[in-house]
């Protein structure tokens, strides 16, 4: 069998499963097995595949049709101009997020004079809001740190994100104590008030004691749960707030797969509307809060409304 008889059969067999990018995603398949580029490949179609090659693109081509992102697959994804690497641990870059970054840059001129700061993003390392991280501290410690030196000359603070555990947190700050750059620490908390690793939140002063902290915030947690922690948060002494989620629910135990939908299997509320969005903003905002904000099922209606109001 050669390149092209190959990357036929598989391409037949990705259709069968419905995929639309069948031909492209049996190309890059090959490309990964063979450790050679698309191009090369295309222009060599007669040559041969040995056992062991074939073995091992089947074994990528099971994972495909298995529905695991092709991103995945090939351990990178290509973004703008740059290549990411990506796992299960992180959101696939998507060509709707390139449209973003061309009106930003087309609007970034209009916005000089005003103060304008670009966060950078270290996520949780663990299965998103739950405790659980299989990496040993000094692995997940690297993670962070790996994540933090790409970003730092790029950005003016950074924000952790919806982490889930007093020893993720210290450990993300720990990775960016050197860049003295000011911190956002977002928290996930479950309906009990406490993140997911049972912690509570007072507990975290004397860890966030130690770093350079602008803030603490609920992230991705629902209306009610911030009200519910507000008083708390407000007693760690640092400026707070929230980017809540317009989700009907996060149970316990839900789990995030790589073909899980979780604006299906979460539900979305109908109660959080634009207008609902700005009033429960506003009156956070009254009561003490410096940040507010959207995160999953808020939209740009939402943040429009937002914006327009303040």
């Amino acid at each position: 069998m050669n390149y092209q008889e190959l990357l036929v059969d598989a391409s037949k067999q990705l259709k069968s499963y419905k995929f639309n990018s069948a031909k492209l995603d049996a190309e890059l398949i090959l490309s990964k097995t063979l450790g050679l580029s698309r191009e090369t490949i295309l222009l060599n179609l007669n040559e041969k595949i040995n056992d062991k090659v074939l073995e091992n693109f089947n074994y990528y081509l099971k994972l495909r049709k298995q529905n695991k992102p092709i991103a995945h697959i090939l351990g990178f994804k290509d973004f703008w101009k740059y290549k990411f690497k990506v796992d299960n641990n992180v959101l696939i870059p998507r060509p709707e997020t390139e449209l973003i970054i061309e009106q930003a840059l087309k609007i970034l001129p209009k916005l000089s004079n005003k103060n304008i700061e670009i966060a950078g993003s270290l996520p949780t390392r663990g299965e998103t809001y739950k405790s659980d991280i299989f990496l040993s501290d000094k692995e997940l410690l690297r993670e962070f740190q790996e994540s933090a030196s790409i970003l730092n000359p790029y950005v003016d603070l950074f924000y952790l994100d919806v982490l889930c555990s007093y020893k993720e947190i210290e450990l993300a700050l720990e990775s960016i104590k050197n860049f003295d750059k000011d911190v956002i620490v977002g928290i996930h908390l479950k309906d009990t008030g406490k993140l997911p690793s049972g912690e509570n939140i007072i507990g975290l002063k004397e860890i966030l004691s130690n770093y350079k902290i602008r803030a603490v915030i609920g992230g991705c947690i629902s209306p009610e749960i911030y009200q519910k922690v507000s008083a708390e948060l407000k007693q760690l002494n640092y400026e707070y707030g929230f980017k809540i989620n317009a989700f009907e629910n996060i149970p316990d135990d839900w789990s995030i797969t790589p073909n899980a939908n979780p604006n299906l299997s979460l539900g979305k509320r109908t109660d959080l509307n634009p207008h609902a969005f700005v009033d429960f903003c506003k009156k956070a905002i009254s009561e003490g809060a410096s940040f507010v904000g959207g995160c999953c099922e808020i939209n740009h209606h939402h943040i429009q409304a937002l914006s327009n109001e303040l």
